[in-house]
């Protein structure tokens, strides 16, 4: 397995070779020539209202405060589930650009070895990079983060985890918490662990750096300390008991998640690298409204979980309530406060930050992602009419091109939206639409056609 790590190691490194960098273009961005930390946040299945600047149930004042004086993303697009927008997140493509696999959750390779990630193409320009939390980009530990540019991995390899257990389901992959590949036992509360690890690396790693934190919070099992319920001591969410506590549980997860987040803030300015630090903030997916939990653990059910209102649907659909999701960008002295309504998606950001570091690749990396940047500060218009394309694997799909988002099915008939005017979905314009909802399906189409339709020889018969 050592063997393999550093075959899989060399492979990254190569392909992440890059053209020397730019401190001319550097000194646009940061006047003393450097460039940033960054820290990528990634919240699970948080929904639309969960959040205190959406006007939401629960309390986050460290994430309203980033919101207020950053950047809002209000039409930040991802997919609807996990795995597809961490795909998407890392590699700047769509998912199925690397097979039906990729546009489901699955503990399977979503990349092939040798893909150049966001974490291998920072690595390449000198950054320090880490990860910590849920990967669930393959559950193996040959899989991990590690072999994907990511110098330090840690947390559960797979697509959940009980936070006091750390298990995933039963089956071949219950057990995945590790440290850099290595499987071990660690008490405690994982978005605690989580949170601790993204703080030792911020105050301890040399810049520039990179740190990766896909929390487990708030996908089920749905739970946190007592400290973070106390918040809500005296709230009536609803009368049936289940129901008070499953949305109480979901509150104090929330804050709790949002609690980190404010020591991480608490660790920049500690260290004084607030100034010199990227964050960006997103969600996978939107919230799920009630589920059960099917973890190894003692977490009970979550009957009344997120809120995705006003926004149509939630996690799973393609609707605005399963793929816009919370999102900000907050860079102090860099970006002034504001709200960003271009549609943008989860594929943006590694172009968009390629511009911020000045990483060129050495060869095509056929990015479906637009780079972002100068449509963030202000300083140029927003590319018009692009096209978000959202696939997932059971043949369904959504395409937003300008204004417009149409609702393809495998099986039933399109729907279409005007999301400037209809941002919540209540009127399908499909009937009487007829050559736009045309237009739009061969844009879909030519999409469609960039997949990857069967799945990769060597993960044929492998468990999902």
């Amino acid at each position: 397995m050592r063997l393999l790590y550093r075959l899989a190691t060399l492979i990254v490194a190569a392909g992440s070779f890059c053209l020397p960098f730019s401190p001319a273009f550097a000194e646009q961005i940061q006047p003393s020539g450097r460039v940033p930390n960054i820290v990528l946040i990634l919240a699970d299945d948080l929904g639309w209202s969960d959040v205190g600047w959406h006007g939401g149930f629960s309390k986050t004042p460290h994430m309203d405060q980033l919101v207020k004086t950053g950047i809002e993303l209000d039409q930040h697009y991802v997919q609807p589930v996990c795995t597809p927008t961490r795909t998407a997140l890392m590699s700047g493509r769509y998912p199925g650009r690397f097979g039906p696999h990729a546009l489901a959750p699955s503990n399977l390779r979503a990349m092939p070895m040798g893909t150049v990630t966001l974490a291998s193409a920072l690595q390449s320009l000198g950054y320090t990079t880490a990860q910590t939390g849920k990967w669930h980009l393959g559950a193996k530990p040959e899989w991990g983060p590690n072999v994907f540019g990511f110098q330090h991995g840690y947390g559960t390899l797979t697509g959940a985890a009980d936070p006091w257990t750390h298990k995933y389901r039963k089956g071949p992959y219950e057990d995945t918490w590790h440290r850099d590949g290595k499987l071990f036992h660690e008490e405690g509360n994982a978005t605690e662990l989580v949170a601790a690890e993204a703080v030792k690396r911020i105050e301890q790693a040399k810049g520039p750096w990179f740190v990766y934190v896909p929390f487990h919070a708030v996908h089920t099992p749905v739970d946190a300390p007592d400290e973070y319920k106390k918040l809500y001591a005296g709230m009536k969410f609803h009368d049936d008991p289940e129901k008070q506590d499953s949305r109480l549980r979901m509150a104090a997860m929330v804050s709790q998640l949002d609690a980190k987040i404010g020591q991480f803030v608490a660790a920049l300015e500690k260290t004084k690298q607030r100034d010199n630090t990227l964050i960006v903030f997103t969600s996978d997916n939107g919230g799920i409204e009630s589920l059960k939990n099917a973890y190894v653990g003692e977490v009970g059910h979550s009957p009344l979980n997120s809120e995705n209102d006003p926004l149509r649907g939630q996690k799973a659909t393609l609707y605005e309530g399963g793929t816009r999701v919370c999102a900000f960008v907050n860079w102090p002295g860099k970006l002034k406060p504001g709200k960003h309504v271009t549609p943008m998606h989860a594929v943006d950001w590694f172009p968009t930050i390629a511009t911020v570091v000045s990483y060129q690749p050495a060869a095509d990396l056929n990015w479906d992602g637009v780079d972002q940047w100068n449509s963030i500060t202000g300083r140029q218009a927003a590319v018009k009419d692009r096209v978000i394309y959202i696939a997932q694997n059971a043949g369904n799909a959504s395409l937003r091109h300008g204004d417009w988002k149409l609702i393809a099915r495998r099986e039933g008939k399109p729907e279409l939206f005007n999301i400037a005017a209809d941002p919540y979905e209540k009127e399908d314009l499909a009937g009487e639409e007829i050559e736009r909802v045309a237009k739009l399906r061969e844009l879909l189409q030519a999409e469609r056609a960039k997949d990857q339709p069967t799945l990769p020889a060597d993960l044929v018969g492998l468990p999902k």
